[in-house]
């Protein structure tokens, strides 16, 4: 059976480019890059590359750029490596603002630093997904060190505003930290324009390998390590490199910044046609998040009286592969913390069908998915 895959959110495809440009590291150039010899030299001579690489995507210099595993280790290097500089510094910052529609890293990172003693705002939004600008300046405190809101929601895909976010926070001398994992390769983010402090990315969420992300912090920000160990990583990220996917990452962020355009426009017109055949095709449905300020492949529908897991089952199937949310609350039954969060009711967000298209997909997979959610849907 053919497989239509249409979860890029939860995961991409290596590219052929990439894998072709890891293979030498998986073999021949097998050097540790901390050791003095050729193999080794080699091996740290590609991670810099790699590293001008990733910079270039984000018009950043090379040496705001750290390897990280992925992004959940990006998100909670970005937010604990911040907080406990304020803690070891008895600066007597111990405030952090956030939104409610955040990934489980930064959620998650926040519920393990309240118990730490830090304290947490976190934001409602509105029914697209977006943050209020003015309850954000609200919510800033004397204490507030830290403001992270992501760049675009892996669920719903509205696209947050981050520049406007970033001159709130500048004007209260705050750290503004957003989670790109989704953003990445999806629209141009240049930190240096948009003023963002630190970001967090995801290699496989860009036709990389698993496995592999960066952060990039910037020059002026210094963080606590949580990771104690060797001095790689200019001593911020301890742990021998893995040099192999950090060349993959290398490699797809060079190829994500050369076809953006390109990209970008693919994945819209394939979003659009998706929405125009929906809407023509079914009732009693709800597309969830902005319409205008998206994300170019997401789409996130709820279907009234179907229940998504069933949905699912059956588009596999059919050797159709989606997802009703964030992949990585796959298990979790309850309802979708960002649905819930942009009010949608429980008839509906039970019924959740998240399509995220990527490189790979065609208007002919597009017309396959309608003619089995129709089958699916209307036939029952």
């Amino acid at each position: 059976m053919l497989i239509r895959y249409f979860d890029n959110a939860a995961t991409t495809k290596i590219k052929e480019e990439v894998l072709k440009e890891m293979f030498p590291y998986l073999t021949e150039e097998y050097g540790n890059a901390s050791s003095i010899y050729k193999i080794g030299r080699n091996s740290k001579r590609a991670i810099e590359e790699s590293r001008k690489r990733v910079a270039s995507l984000f018009n950043c210099e090379p040496s705001e750029i750290y390897f990280t595993s992925c992004g959940s280790e990006s998100d909670n290097m970005a937010l604990k490596g911040l907080a406990y500089i304020q803690k070891e510094k008895n600066t007597g910052k111990n405030h952090i603002i956030t939104s409610k529609i955040e990934h489980p890293a930064i959620l998650e990172s926040c519920k393990a630093l309240e118990k730490q003693g830090f304290e947490v705002t976190y934001l409602d939004v509105d029914e697209e997904g977006f943050i209020n600008l003015n309850t954000l300046e609200n919510a800033i405190k004397e204490s507030t060190f830290l403001i992270s809101i992501m760049f675009a929601n892996n669920e719903i895909g509205t696209i947050e505003p981050i520049e406007e976010i970033s001159k709130i926070a500048k004007k209260h001398n705050i750290t503004f930290h957003t989670d790109a994992v989704q953003a990445t390769g999806n629209i141009e983010i240049d930190v240096k324009k948009l003023g963002i402090d630190m970001l967090s990315m995801s290699g496989h969420k860009i036709y990389a390998p698993k496995g592999i992300g960066a952060i990039y912090i910037d020059k002026n920000i210094e963080i606590n390590r949580f990771l104690d160990g060797g001095h790689q990583e200019k001593n911020k990220r301890a742990g021998t490199e893995n040099v192999a996917e950090i060349v993959g990452l290398g490699k797809a962020c060079e190829i994500a910044e050369k076809n953006l355009k390109t990209y970008q426009e693919k994945l819209t017109n394939l979003r659009e046609y998706f929405f125009k055949k929906i809407k023509e095709n079914f009732k009693d449905i709800k597309i969830n998040g902005s319409l205008t300020k998206r994300l170019p492949g997401n789409c996130n529908i709820c279907f009234k009286n179907i229940d998504s897991n069933e949905l699912l089952f059956k588009l596999d199937e059919k050797g159709i592969c989606a997802s009703g949310g964030s992949a990585c609350s796959s298990g979790d039954n309850s309802i979708s913390h960002v649905l819930t969060a942009i009010g949608v009711p429980s008839e509906l967000a039970n019924g959740v069908l998240r399509i995220t298209f990527g490189d790979f997909n065609s208007k002919d997979d597009v017309d396959y998915l309608i003619t089995s959610l129709k089958k699916i849907i209307l036939e029952r």
